[in-house]
């Protein structure tokens, strides 16, 4: 038996039939069979250089985990991704592997990449369907740390801490821990139950987790410190506050944030026929943007019942910042995109319900400062959507809490907490990482600045 596959494409990933997903919230994805698995692994050349670690923000040691893949020896394959990831299979489902790992791939030069991201994936679950032993937590070292907030680079801050023997605290404003893991990615991208697993995980070697505690207002950064004996905090709050675009009839019924959507519908069930907080029934649904958070909510909306649910996106195709593999399902799940297209009112009827979407036609001019071509209206180009519900997803920004509570706090003009390349903020023992500096971003690039931090946060211990 040949021991590489040279194939130059992928074992294809096992998936729901697109008009049977788009109506249900079970997870699109199917995974790899031990086989295939196996098969996939055995496309990796072992790279001496490493091209595709150096690309991981989390430094995953990728070669080695797929060679111990080859022999089928997942649970050592698992080992190796842990060394350095604190969530495996959350990793493995939603990293944008494309311009990452898979991005530096040597195989991707003559074909498609080794599937780094599904191998990932199925080795995680592997491990997770099968080990019941618990992980033993870490002795000890005499150290409190606190960590605010639960989502990705708190999770990841507080398992690098927690394997060093610091006794870890994480508070977490909502009433479950996961962060933007549970209330922003839908279900059928990244089950909960998979969640729940990895910060099991982090129970089970002594991190301590404390939900429904609001940092600045249950207590403030400075209680932590001085009346709770914490020897240095990390900010990992994320940022969950949306924008708008200032348009008139925002405020009308049947308008919401991504957000809004999103966190009532991951997080407060409302897909669910019993659920105690439906959603609107809207029956065409317009979702302004063109992130990965414009695809969730336009597929959740497509799931709860929406007949027509559109894209609306102001630049082309081409800019999309959304996943390819996100893009590629939507279009499976009959979501229609509306490309070089902005909206400039939202009209309502004499109760103030959505009626429909005023937009214009745009065409692509010179870059801008995000490099892309900025959009142009055309004159005379204006129409009507018939819609009657309007989804925003334009980005979001830090909250304002932890700025208007922590003296001393340095901020950007939008919020982000200002930190240097590991962590530290403008208050000694106090550290930052993740979308609370530098805006929306990855879960990945999350992750790394949560470790990053977690280093830093062990050497001022040290130190001190």
């Amino acid at each position: 038996m040949s021991k590489f596959n040279m194939r130059p494409d992928k074992n294809p990933m096992p998936t729901q039939p697109p008009l049977v997903r788009n109506k249900n919230f079970e997870e699109v994805a199917l995974g790899y069979s031990e086989e295939a698995a196996i098969d996939e692994a055995k496309r990796c050349l072992n790279c001496k250089n490493k091209p595709c670690v150096a690309a991981c923000p989390v430094n995953v040691n990728i070669p080695e985990f797929i060679a111990l893949a080859v022999e089928g020896k997942f649970e050592e394959a698992y080992e190796v991704i842990s060394r350095t990831s604190s969530l495996p299979a959350v990793c493995g489902r939603v990293c944008p592997q494309e311009t990452q790992c898979e991005g530096k791939c040597t195989r991707g030069i003559k074909g498609e990449p080794v599937a780094i991201g599904r191998l990932e994936r199925f080795v995680a679950d592997y491990h997770n369907q099968r080990s019941e032993q618990k992980t033993r937590a870490v002795v000890g070292n005499g150290h409190k740390v606190a960590v605010v907030g639960s989502g990705p680079a708190g999770l990841a801050c507080a398992g690098d801490l927690a394997r060093l023997g610091y006794e870890v605290t994480v508070f977490e404003a909502l009433h479950t821990t996961g962060g933007v893991l549970v209330y922003g990615i839908p279900e059928f991208r990244l089950p909960k139950t998979i969640v729940e697993k990895e910060v099991q995980g982090l129970k089970d070697i002594g991190v301590k987790f404390v939900t429904d505690a609001v940092i600045g207002r249950l207590f403030t950064v400075e209680d932590l410190k001085s009346e709770y004996g914490f020897e240095a905090v990390f900010l990992g709050t994320g940022a969950g506050l949306p924008r708008f675009m200032g348009i008139r009839g925002e405020s009308a019924k049947g308008v919401f944030s991504a957000n809004e959507f999103l966190t009532r519908t991951n997080l407060m069930k409302a897909y669910q026929p019993d659920s105690a907080t439906p959603m609107f029934p809207a029956k065409r649904v317009a979702v302004v943007g063109g992130g990965n958070v414009a695809m969730d909510a336009a597929r959740s909306a497509k799931r709860l019942g929406a007949e027509t649910v559109y894209i609306v996106y102001r630049r082309s195709e081409q800019e999309l910042p959304a996943r390819l593999e996100e893009i590629e399902h939507a279009k499976e799940e009959e979501i229609e995109f509306l490309f070089l297209t902005n909206p400039v009112e939202i009209l309502t009827d004499a109760e103030n319900n959505v009626k429909a979407l005023k937009c214009v036609r745009m065409e692509l001019g010179e870059p801008d400062a995000s490099g892309r071509r900025r959009p142009v209206e055309k004159n005379g180009s204006e129409f009507e959507l018939n819609v009657d519900c309007v989804i925003l997803a334009l980005g979001t920004s830090p909250n304002p809490l932890m700025k208007r509570t922590t003296v001393g706090l340095e901020t950007k003009p939008h919020g982000e907490i200002i930190a240097d390349e590991n962590g530290r903020t403008s208050i000694e023992g106090v550290f930052a990482g993740g979308d609370v500096v530098t805006g929306s971003a990855t879960v990945i690039l999350a992750m790394g600045a949560g470790k990053t931090a977690a280093k830093a946060i062990h050497e001022y211990i040290q130190s001190e």
